[in-house]
């Protein structure tokens, strides 16, 4: 490619516990802590700004990738996911080829077609998970950058989002955000250019 093109990047951005997991023993979320300061609709106003499209595990999607708001939550959480729903979805499955909806689901060639979708023109691509699609694509080396929010919780016992990772995988960090609630928003970039010692 042409070096002035800028190639989309693949963000992971989700929250996980001090320990590295992201979900209870039983795929419970009870332990992320609200923050009083910040909004969800904000959250994932914020997450989505950038992107234009999400690639998601096909157990994530089918427990997430078409939740709606009830209709008592507020106009910006509504709007939120609304703005959601308008991205492109792309759900990797080796049992589900389709569902009915607009969701494109890749079966095989995984390297192949997400190097495809990253050349085509458009934003970002937010990695949703779950954690085996973000091993897949952190074994491929697919993941541009990690937006990981850490929460102040030690489980002890649930779901890690690092496992099965083959080799090391250098990262810069590039911002951290502290906020009252003891979440930290750490962001890394994946470091391809790293030069190891003599």
């Amino acid at each position: 490619m042409s070096g002035n093109i800028q190639m989309r990047q693949i963000i992971l951005n989700l929250a996980i516990s001090l320990d590295g997991l992201i979900e209870g023993p039983n795929g419970e979320l009870d332990w992320l802590v609200r923050d009083p300061d910040v909004d969800f609709g904000d959250i994932l106003n914020d997450i989505l700004s950038d992107k234009d499209a999400i690639f998601y595990g096909r157990v994530s999607y089918d427990k997430w990738g078409n939740t709606r708001p009830d209709d008592t939550a507020g106009k910006k959480i509504r709007d939120a996911y609304k703005l959601m729903h308008s991205k492109t979805k792309y759900v990797f499955s080796t049992t589900k080829t389709g569902d009915g909806t607009g969701a494109i689901f890749i079966n095989s060639n995984i390297r192949e077609r997400v190097l495809e979708i990253k050349q085509q023109p458009g934003k970002n691509i937010w990695l949703y998970g779950g954690a085996k699609l973000v091993t897949t694509l952190l074994n491929l080396d697919l993941i541009d950058e990690y937006r990981l929010a850490v929460h102040p919780v030690i489980l002890g016992n649930g779901k890690p989002l690092f496992q099965d990772i083959a080799g090391k995988h250098r990262l810069t960090l590039v911002e951290t955000k502290g906020y009252k609630s003891g979440v930290v928003l750490q962001t890394y970039k994946t470091n391809r250019h790293h030069i190891p010692p003599a």
